[in-house]
C-alpha cells in the first residue's frame, strides 16, 4: 500500500475525521427532534419513546466522539 492509501483509510482516527463524525451524528439530531415533534402532535407514546431513545443514542455517540478527539491530542494520524 501507498502512503498515501494508508493515510486515507486512517482518516477516520484522524482529527478531521472525527470532526466529521461528530458533524454526521449532530445533523442525525434534526430527523430525530422532527421524530420527537411529530409523536408530541399525534400524542403517539411508543414514537415518543423510540425519538427519544435515538436521541440519548446520539448524545451518547457525541460524547464518545468529543472523548476520542480529546485523546488524540497531538498524534493525529494525518500530521504524520
Amino acid at each position: 500500500m501507498t502512503k498515501a492509501l494508508t493515510k486515507a483509510q486512517d482518516f477516520k482516527k484522524s482529527k478531521s475525521g472525527t470532526y466529521v463524525s461528530i458533524a454526521t451524528t449532530a445533523f442525525g439530531a434534526i430527523g430525530v427532534a422532527k421524530r420527537i415533534k411529530k409523536a408530541r402532535a399525534e400524542q403517539d407514546t411508543l414514537r415518543l419513546i423510540d425519538a427519544t431513545v435515538s436521541a440519548v443514542a446520539i448524545v451518547t455517540g457525541l460524547a464518545i466522539l468529543y472523548r476520542e478527539l480529546k485523546r488524540l491530542g497531538d498524534d493525529d494520524v494525518l500530521l504524520g
